[in-house]
């Protein structure tokens, strides 16, 4: 398996240049970018960053700021058009930065938009962006996420068989499902529908979003994540999404490196 990190690890105030360079040097094999607005309208800056890539370590991957705000399940058909225009734009600029996938937030259920009618929005926005995917190479990945959606891997492997598309798959975050469930569950039960991982800590005592941790500081049961990846034949980035360390952020950058090798390498037995 691979070491990515998500730029979202770095200080906000570091320049990107930067974070490039503490990456390679910290050993890592590539990284995730964050794709919004903003950078949607600025071609120039897309150029920028992929020759940031190509100079360094390549861009395995692009979060996509839409999908939960804009929301592909919102009430307002205007707002679901909008965030599957965006989305199909994340597409070419992941396609451009090098990237083969692309996580989408499958929006979300709140008091206003009901699951069922969730299911079916979501549903409808990744089957009509799988061909744009498909067009550049880029798969769509559905992430679990704390959107009160797709709260079980059941539900999760019915939806991405639903869609029935190679193009759609999993991007399958480790911590954030403790609070609810195991990871090492959901990897045997998603199976080749994992693309991608997520990977940070989650203390349950804490039980909100307070309890996220550096790797090895929480409760994941990393011996037995790592063996259900090895058993589904997940051979991809495991990819940190952690807050910086408050000081010494550059030290917290190395330590990541490390720490991922060192689940990678992990057996199943503690």
């Amino acid at each position: 398996m691979k070491s990515g990190i998500f730029l979202g690890c770095f200080p906000k105030d570091l320049a990107i240049e930067e974070c490039f360079t503490l990456a390679q040097e910290a050993g890592f094999d590539g990284v995730e970018v964050r794709v919004d607005e903003a950078l949607l309208e600025n071609p120039a800056r897309v150029r920028e960053i992929r020759a940031l890539a190509e100079r360094g370590l390549p861009i395995h991957a692009v979060m996509a700021a839409a999908g939960w705000r804009p929301s592909i399940t919102a009430n307002d058909p205007d707002e679901r058009g909008r965030a599957i225009h965006l989305l199909r734009e994340t597409i070419h600029v992941a396609a451009e930065l090098g990237a083969s996938a692309v996580l989408v937030v499958p929006g979300a259920v709140t008091e206003q938009v009901r699951y069922d009618d969730a299911w079916d929005r979501a549903k409808a926005a990744l089957e009509s962006l799988a061909p744009s995917g498909d067009a550049v190479g880029v798969t769509l990945c559905v992430e679990n996420v704390w959107n009160k959606f797709l709260l079980s891997p059941l539900e999760m492997r019915r939806f991405v068989d639903e869609i029935d598309h190679p193009r759609v798959k999993v991007y399958f975050d480790v911590g954030n499902v403790l609070v609810t469930g195991y990871p090492e569950q959901w990897i045997e039960i998603l199976g080749e529908r994992i693309e991608r991982v997520h990977v940070k800590d989650f203390r349950t005592q804490v039980g909100n979003i307070t309890g996220f941790v550096q790797l090895l500081e929480g409760d994941v049961n990393w011996p037995a994540v790592v063996a259900a990846l090895r058993h589904v034949g997940y051979d991809g980035y495991l990819t940190a999404e952690v807050a910086p360390y408050r000081h010494l952020a550059s030290k917290g950058i190395v330590d990541l490196a490390s720490s991922i090798k060192a689940i990678a390498e992990l057996t199943d037995t503690p």
